[in-house]
Order: C-alpha cells, then structure tokens, then sequence
C-alpha cells in the first residue's frame, strides 16, 4: 500500500498573506477520503478563508466528533489546536474549551448524523447557549462509514442505494438553528466555492453562534439496482476471499449561481438537486422573514443556499456569564481559588 505526503517545501513565488502566509501553510495531510467527496472540497474553502482572513494557525481550535466529515479536520489547519471527540459529543467539548481559553477561534466540523442523531441535543444546546463558534455540518444524508444507510437528514422518499425508499421525516438544522436561536445561519454547496468561502469567512467572524449547513454528496453509494457493474452485482456474482471495497473515481461536481438563481445539480447517481440562491435583495436580518422564505422553497422542492440570517449585534456565552475578559486557562492559583472569604460572598449574593 502506498501513502502519499505532502512536501514541506513551497514554491518560493507563493503569495503571502498579511501575517506571512501561504496559502499551503493553512492545509494539512492528504485526504483519504473517495475521490470527487463534496468533503474534500469544504476542506479547500477552510483553507481557503483562513488565508484570506489573515488568521494565524495557532489561533484555531478546531474539533470534530465522528463520521467522515469528522475526519476532515485532518486534512486543513495543520498547524492549529485539534481534537477528534465521541460520536456527537463536539460541541460541549468545544464549549468547555471556550470557557476555558476564550482567545482562540473555534471551528466546529460535524455531519449530518453526528449532529442530527446522537448528537442532536448537543447541536441544540450549543445553539441556544450561543457558543462563539463556527459550526459546520457537512449534509450528505448517508452514513458513509458504515455503507450508506439513510441519516436523520434524508429527504423522506428519496431511495438508497439498494433501492430502499426512506418514511422518515427529514430533520432540517438550519430550521432548528434559527429556531434555537443561532445569530448566523447559511447553507451552501460543496462545489459553490463562490458561495461557501465568504460564508465561512462570516462564521468564523461572527461574534455569537454561527451555523452553516453544507449539502456535500456522497460518491461512494450511488450504485442502481440492477447494473452489472455495481459492487453488490459483483459480489452476489464472486465467490470472493475477502471483502474488498473500491470506490471509483469520480469528478467533483461544481457549479456558479446568480443571485436568485434556480440551478439544477445533476448528481453522480443521476438524481437532480435543485439549488436556490437568495436574491440580491434578500433581507437576512429578520430571522421570522428567513424561516418563512426557507419553508416555502422548500415546498417547492428548493434547496435555499446563501446567508439566511445573521443578527449583526450578536453576543455569546461569555457576554451572558459575565465572564472574566482574561481566559482561566491564562490565570493562577490566587485568581481561579479566592479563598474562603470570596466564596461567602458569592453565596450571600444568591440568598
């Protein structure tokens, strides 16, 4: 088996950014993910608004949960703070590290069944509690590690690769978000760089909870029923001495839309996802106004992406703590331990 790696050596006529930069200094290993993943390509817009932004590395933290849009933080940031949590358990590990170090800018990747199954009251109460963050899900609707099977997300009718049809209702974050109380809620396409990189550029901006929903199809699963060349073909049809996967190769699906826009998005299984892209004039500031326009696009089979609310006065979790403006992690023994006298006081002031 061979491995590749990146080499440390740039090309000396890189731009820089302001901070000393190159665009290559803000990625991280080679993705193992399958060739043409919608996830490989948030990766690239990651990287690709860090640089812009001027950030430097050490200043992020970015942490994950499970699945394989968790593996993704692998594959950006390399010089910055990681950390690979339990399934679903991201964001109050994120939270804690927030309490503790609030210097740092914190970049919470998870997917659709990290964050809308076992990690759905852990998304909620993130939301809620308006952790400074910069929360994104990459939207699949399968479970990609364990062979497919229909996430939380999945549109209710839409078959799987062996041709089950999902019943289920389909859980929709962004409409939990700006129901929670999220004061930065988008949605995108993987393959909308256009769109993606300044929507993550005002997350990682923002100064509350911001969420971006990011619809990335999955390669891996969209074999039909009855071809001859389908792995499920291939193994009722061999008589095997293992079991071997083998994902082909196939080309990112990107695409360019214009305020306004309906696009039509032919997928690797031949399905058609319709995209929606808000009007020059949208207005994100009414967060009522954007669950509205949300529901009735959708009614009509549309997927909204862009910028559908942001609340330009937005506060966090340290604002409603009344928190000390210097991190805990950064004070002493005398500071975080007062003594027995500081504790009388507070106790007395919640009588």
């Amino acid at each position: 088996m061979t491995y590749l790696a990146k080499p440390r050596l740039h090309h000396p006529t890189l731009e820089l950014n302001k901070v000393g930069y190159t665009r290559r200094d803000y990625e991280g290993k080679v993705s193992t993910l399958c060739a043409g993943c919608g996830h490989d390509s948030i990766s690239a817009a990651i990287v690709q608004a860090c640089w812009e932004l001027d950030i430097e590395p050490h200043r992020v933290a970015k942490l994950s949960g499970i699945g394989c849009s968790s593996k993704t933080p692998d594959y950006f940031l390399g010089a910055s703070h990681g950390f690979n949590t339990v399934h679903g358990r991201m964001p109050s590990v994120l939270t804690g590290a927030n309490l503790a170090n609030r210097d740092l800018l914190y970049l919470g990747v998870s997917g659709d069944g990290d964050s809308a199954s076992i990690g759905l009251g852990q998304f909620a109460h993130a939301m809620r509690r308006g952790v400074r963050m910069a929360y994104i899900v990459e939207n699949n609707g399968v479970y990609g590690l364990t062979k497919g099977q229909f996430s939380a997300t999945a549109d209710q009718g839409s078959r799987s690769k062996k041709g089950v049809t999902n019943s289920d209702s389909a859980i929709d974050l962004v409409a939990m978000a700006l129901q929670l109380g999220a004061t930065y809620v988008g949605r995108s396409f993987s393959g909308n760089k256009a769109q993606l990189v300044p929507l993550i550029k005002g997350a990682i901006s923002h100064g509350g909870a911001a969420f971006i929903d990011v619809i990335s199809p999955c390669v891996a699963f969209n074999n039909h029923p009855g071809s001859t060349k389908s792995y499920d073909y291939v193994r009722e049809h061999n008589e095997a001495v293992s079991r071997i996967d083998f994902i082909s190769s196939r080309d990112e699906i990107t695409l360019e839309a214009a305020p306004g826009e309906v696009v039509d998005v032919r997928q690797h299984d031949g399905t058609l996802l319709r995209l929606r892209s808000l009007h020059s004039d949208y207005n994100p500031t009414d967060r009522y106004a954007a669950m509205s326009y949300m529901q009735k696009h959708q009614a009509l089979g549309e997927v909204v992406t862009g910028l559908l609310y942001v609340d330009p006065l937005a506060t966090d979790l340290h604002t409603a703590l009344n928190t000390t403006a210097m991190p805990l992690n950064a004070q002493g023994v005398p500071q975080l331990c007062p003594g027995a006298a500081a504790l009388d006081k507070i106790n007395a002031s919640l009588r």
